[in-house]
């Protein structure tokens, strides 16, 4: 099942029964983008798999065919997303799945393994971001990585490494 046909039959759901319960919809907002990065963004989320980390996939709202979310607290994927503030030539990449994924230094550094996390696969076009919520730490990350590093390896275009 597609996610646009999960989320219609989601929402279905909620709307007939209004108390199908489970977390609400998570919302998508993604940016403006080509038409060539909207069609590529449609076919990596129609790709991505059932289950992140574990985490079954929840219903989303907004710009439904351009995001994706699995788990409570969601974890979210947005498709067509600009270069993150913070990233430069400079900034280190972690490898998963082939994909370098940038991690804001204050974030990859610290200590504290519940800090939520914002990962984004700066050398594909177009741009995938994942936000991470901190309760999925340590293993989540690496987990979330590299199965959503699988999808975008495949259906996106690489342009330059992440380093």
């Amino acid at each position: 099942m597609s996610t646009r046909t999960r989320g219609v039959a989601a929402s279905a759901c909620a709307l007939l029964l209004a108390g199908c319960g489970g977390p609400g919809p998570v919302g998508i907002d993604a940016p403006s983008m080509s038409d060539a990065d909207a069609a590529a963004c449609r076919n990596l989320v129609e790709d991505l798999p059932e289950q992140v980390a574990g985490e079954e996939s929840r219903t989303v709202s907004g710009d439904t065919d351009l995001g994706a979310a699995w788990g409570d607290p969601a974890i979210v994927l947005t498709c067509g997303v600009p270069v993150p503030s913070g990233f430069d030539d400079t900034s280190t990449c972690i490898e998963a799945a082939g994909v370098g994924w940038y991690v804001p230094d204050e974030v990859l550094l610290s200590d504290d393994q519940s800090k939520d996390v914002t990962m984004t696969a700066v050398g594909y076009r177009p741009r995938v971001q994942v936000f991470l919520p901190g309760s999925y730490r340590p293993d989540g990350f690496p987990n979330t990585a590299a199965t959503i590093g699988a999808v975008v390896d495949r259906d996106l275009r690489l342009v330059e490494r992440c380093k």
